[in-house]
């Protein structure tokens, strides 16, 4: 994989560069609930802004339509000057009449944001004459998002083939633990994949069984998969529709020499609630009126096992209902583990996805990891092999 980065840059003092950024932050009553992505983009706007460039931030916000415009940068922008530590300008419209004036006042290093693109419906259509009108506020183009990497809008891709671009530090950053997770990996490499179904995650199954040593399925998925060889689950979450859909993963997997590792023991209760009375059991054994809500500790010393003999781990879902103790337990004690093998530098471990960043979190463990992507789409559809388009835009460029 090859792409510009912003060390590859010539002289950007006084230029106008335009920077994608994720702005698209949780917000109630005016306050951001949660500055990740803003602090994400610090690296690549503070350098640029060092380097004496006009740093021109877009965005998209929310899912406005038509007149609607609550969905408003404004305070955002704010919020990002005080990540930042610095001044951040809102500018009115990120094209025409308003996003020229506002631009011609910024003076070499200052920072402003542009409002959301997606007050215009060229943005998510990837409008020619919308990307010229982008364009033409710019003298460079930065892409600094890899959470919107799966989209081809015309601020996340469409830029890239009309001005000279590059991959900030937070997209940077990315690709490259992307890529020495499935791109070019040290084998053996596991991947532990979990969530509720496997029907949102089909094309992740069939992707990483030819492409992994270890496959290590939990959550509501491992049901599907016992029920698929035949196991009574009773009344565990669980898509028994997809039997022969399973059962052509394992035969792709044993046909690639992918082990995948279902659990053996399994937590189980008679409801879903906190705390609610359960214990563990053999996967023959679980009662008619029972469901699986984690794995059980036999199980989770097999994963560590395994884990143990590699040098790469992707992770993408927690292996039980983490969210309500004590089912969080089988996907806390994996995370302990590979967060301490990670540390002790034996092995590489790249984590993404929503559920899964909380379970980490959960954990104690995120900042132990080698990289922990917070993107949720464009993640799950690198784990799949497909291609996305802001990324092939910058290699592109």
């Amino acid at each position: 994989m090859t792409f510009r980065t912003i060390d590859d840059m010539p002289d950007i003092a006084g230029k106008r560069v335009l920077v994608r950024a994720d702005l698209n932050v949780p917000m109630a009553d005016g306050v951001v609930g949660d500055a990740t992505r803003l602090s994400a983009a610090v690296p690549t706007l503070a350098a640029l802004a060092d380097r004496g460039a006009i740093v021109l931030v877009l965005s998209h916000f929310g899912r406005p339509k038509g007149d609607d415009r609550s969905a408003t940068l404004r305070p955002v922008a704010a919020a990002l000057s005080d990540v930042l530590g610095r001044p951040v300008t809102f500018i009115e419209d990120c094209v025409g009449p308003a996003a020229t004036a506002g631009i011609a006042a910024l003076q070499a290093g200052d920072i402003a944001v542009l409002e959301n693109t997606r007050f215009h419906d060229g943005e998510k259509s990837n409008d020619p004459a919308f990307v010229a009108a982008l364009a033409a506020n710019g003298d460079f183009y930065v892409n600094d998002a890899f959470s919107t990497a799966h989209r081809a809008h015309a601020s996340t891709e469409g830029l890239a083939h009309v001005l000279p671009s590059f991959a900030g530090r937070s997209m940077q950053a990315e690709l490259v633990a992307l890529e020495r997770a499935l791109g070019k990996p040290e084998h053996p490499v596991a991947a532990v994949v979990g969530g509720a179904k496997v029907s949102s995650k089909l094309d992740v199954l069939t992707h990483l069984v030819t492409r992994v040593d270890h496959l290590m399925i939990g959550g509501g998925m491992a049901n599907t998969f016992l029920a698929a060889r035949g196991i009574d689950v009773g009344k565990s979450l669980c898509e028994h529709e997809l039997g022969d859909t399973v059962r052509d993963i394992l035969a792709r997997a044993e046909a690639a020499g992918c082990t995948v590792h279902l659990p053996y023991d399994v937590v189980v209760a008679k409801e879903f609630a906190a705390h609610a009375p359960s214990r563990t059991c053999n996967v023959h054994e679980v009662a008619a009126d029972e469901m699986i809500l984690d794995l059980g500790t036999s199980a989770v010393e097999a994963l560590a096992d395994a884990l143990k003999t590699c040098r790469t781990v992707v992770w993408n879902g927690p292996l039980g209902a983490f969210e309500i103790p004590p089912f969080d337990t089988a996907t806390v004690a994996l995370a302990r583990i590979a967060a301490a093998l990670t540390q002790s530098g034996g092995l590489l471990s790249v984590a993404g996805g929503g559920d899964t960043v909380a379970a980490l979190n959960h954990a104690g463990v995120a900042d132990d990891f080698t990289y922990v992507s917070t993107a949720g789409g464009a993640f799950l559809e690198w784990m799949e092999g497909k291609a996305l388009p802001g990324v092939e835009a910058l290699q592109r460029g």
